[in-house]
């Protein structure tokens, strides 16, 4: 007998997540990134969750920091995730686990193109379902491949820090890999294991799409579920654009002999920056969208998948006001999306709390100054140094929303 997924029903399911971006990795100029570490959640993870729980959240997007929880190969320390599933689970609290969040373990050399990395990720999380089944059984291999791939194999900004065309097919590539790997591990040892597959929607306004072109941009912005899916075969656009930088041919055959399909697709927007234009320089500039970028991304991602949907991200930064309004804004287009027939399973604010700007790392301020306030509770610092969790009425506004 199959048991219907918690997410399957009739209802739109509320939740929260925590911004856990982790770039252990320092360099001259370079600190590491451990988002917890910044916000304190280490020592303030179970009050956290309470307030989570408070706010009628029914589920969590929660990351493992995979470089503490494996410091060595193959060596695990499980104290603190036993802890942390344990009162998740006391809470009635469902996690959706975000395995990857950027950041490797320190003892990975050359971190995604090493060539182990795909066996090693999936090892990891092999190691994690295991170990959890039943507790935590709907899992994120990785989270925003795209903009992963961006940042370390594009831009040059995070470890191994690869630049262009050629740096991005190769991380990006790699990433995938270690997907399939990861699903494939996981529904090996846990059969009820559902997994939500999260990107960043970006979108463009304009006729100019930089040096790629803007069609090239609207097929890459799909190019890691494409990969994963199989999709990506000889007449796919991004199957031209691989092979001429660098991918062989036989490593693409290698996704459509492995494909693996998602249970949900998860849709990141914010209504602020998810949405940019190119300048006439090449550089680009974020561009207010609303509810119509939210709508347009949504169904993109039916469109072309025909999977359900989970708004897995999304905020407004700034007042209280300007959060309560995209609250109010955001849930009425969805709520008409889902009149119109679109699947739309799931609501996540995030982040639940403050989150330090990723920006940090290649700065001396403090981190109190890359305050990024866009959650329903906001973080300040006291004189003891201590970061107290204030909730606004942003944190009322969502239980009332998600205890209807």
């Amino acid at each position: 007998m199959t048991t219907q997924h918690w997410l399957r029903d009739e209802r739109l399911h509320f939740g929260v997540g925590i911004e856990d971006t982790f770039v252990p990795q320092e360099g001259v100029g370079r600190r590491r990134l451990d988002e917890y570490e910044l916000m304190q959640h280490y020592e303030n993870w179970r009050e956290d969750l309470d307030l989570a729980a408070e706010a009628g959240a029914e589920f969590i997007r929660w990351g493992i920091p995979w470089y503490l929880v494996e410091p060595r190969p193959g060596e695990f320390d499980w104290r603190w995730l036993d802890q942390v599933s344990a009162h998740m689970q006391q809470l009635g609290l469902r996690c959706v686990v975000d395995l990857m969040h950027y950041g490797t373990p320190l003892w990975l050399d050359n971190q995604f193109v090493n060539a182990a990395y795909p066996e090693r990720i999936a090892s990891y999380a092999r190691a994690v379902a295991e170990r959890y089944a039943g507790v935590w059984d709907d899992f994120t291999p990785l989270n925003e491949p795209v903009i992963n791939a961006i940042y370390c194999g594009e831009d040059g900004v995070w470890p191994p820090y690869l630049v262009g065309d050629d740096g991005f097919a190769k991380v990006i590539v790699a990433l995938a890999k270690g997907m399939v790997r990861t699903q494939q591990e996981i529904a090996a040892v846990n059969p009820a294991a559902r997994f939500v597959h999260v990107d960043a929607g970006f979108r463009w306004e304009g006729d100019h799409g930089g040096r790629l072109g803007r069609e090239l941009l609207e097929e890459r912005r799909f190019i890691s579920l494409d990969l994963i899916t199989g999709r990506v075969v000889p007449g796919h656009a991004m199957h031209a654009y691989l092979t001429r930088n660098g991918i062989s041919a036989h490593d693409l055959a290698w996704f459509a002999d492995n494909a693996v399909t998602p249970d949900y697709v998860g849709v990141n927007y914010y209504p602020g920056f998810t949405t940019a234009r190119y300048r006439a320089d090449g550089s680009t500039e974020p561009v207010e969208a609303g509810t119509t970028g939210l709508r347009d991304l949504i169904e993109l991602y039916w469109n072309r998948y025909e999977l359900p949907i989970v708004v897995t991200e999304t905020s407004r930064g700034g007042s209280v006001e300007s959060r309560l309004a995209w609250l109010d804004e955001s849930l009425e287009e969805i709520d008409a999306l889902r009149r119109e027939g679109v699947p739309v399973l799931g609501y996540t604010w995030f982040p639940f709390f403050t989150l330090v700007d990723w920006l940090y790392r290649h700065d001396t301020k403090t981190p109190d100054d890359w305050f990024v306030h866009m959650g329903l509770v906001d973080v300040v610092r006291g004189a003891d140094r201590r970061l107290e969790r204030r909730k606004t009425d942003v944190f009322g506004a969502f239980q009332d929303r998600a205890r209807v």
